[in-house]
């Protein structure tokens, strides 16, 4: 039987994680991005079914009422996030595996309701300061936004023992070249069920 393992990638805002996801897609073809679902409007560009399913927000409490989300939150009022099991299967029945992207609650649902089958890799940037840093860059944050996204950012990084790898993200190609090792060894078929003890690498 096909083993049924899910690699989980999460991060505060601003820490490099999406960059480090796409170049880890690119260089892991056994891995499949799995799409999530969400009640927002699809924006320009946006593709149902590649970059998020779109759904009617009746249509998702009809889904969380049959149990078809592995994990789900409401994020602002009315608007709806979801992991769909059916999606976590869709890859699993290609031959892939999901890499899920996502937020850290959601990374903490996903590897409790895979236990002994999820490799968890937190992402963080090396200091607040290199983390202010990459948020005004963006040039998209007020004084206000920056002030909540790194207060979050705090919070979040706080969870980061409960997951099983911390990269300490100080050079996208070092991290890159470290978390590909690091899910390469996981999806080998030899290799031990991933250890239990958090393990925090540094790649500055």
């Amino acid at each position: 039987m096909f083993p049924a393992k899910v690699v989980i990638v999460t991060a505060p805002s601003g820490s490099g994680k999406t960059t480090l996801v796409k170049q880890l897609l690119q260089k892991c073809p056994r891995l499949a991005f799995s799409v999530s679902a969400c009640t927002r409007k699809a924006r320009p560009g946006e593709v149902n079914g590649k970059d998020y399913y779109f759904l009617t927000p009746a249509h998702f409490q009809e889904l969380i009422e049959r149990d078809a989300f592995v994990e789900w939150e409401m994020v602002y009022p009315g608007k709806y996030y979801g992991t769909l099991r059916s999606e976590i299967m869709r890859i699993l029945s290609e031959g892939t595996f999901p890499l899920v992207d996502i937020d850290v609650k959601g990374a903490l649902s996903i590897l409790e309701a895979f236990p002994g089958q999820a490799l968890s890799i937190f992402i963080k940037a090396p200091s607040e300061a290199a983390l202010r840093e990459r948020l005004l860059k963006r040039g998209t944050e007020t004084e206000e936004t920056l002030r909540e996204r790194l207060s979050k950012a705090a919070y979040e990084i706080g969870f980061a023992p409960r997951f099983h790898h911390t990269i300490i993200n100080d050079s996208i190609e070092v991290a890159g070249a470290e978390l590909l090792r690091i899910v390469e060894d996981f999806l080998d078929p030899a290799a031990q069920a991933v250890a239990a003890q958090h393990t925090e690498i540094s790649v500055s």
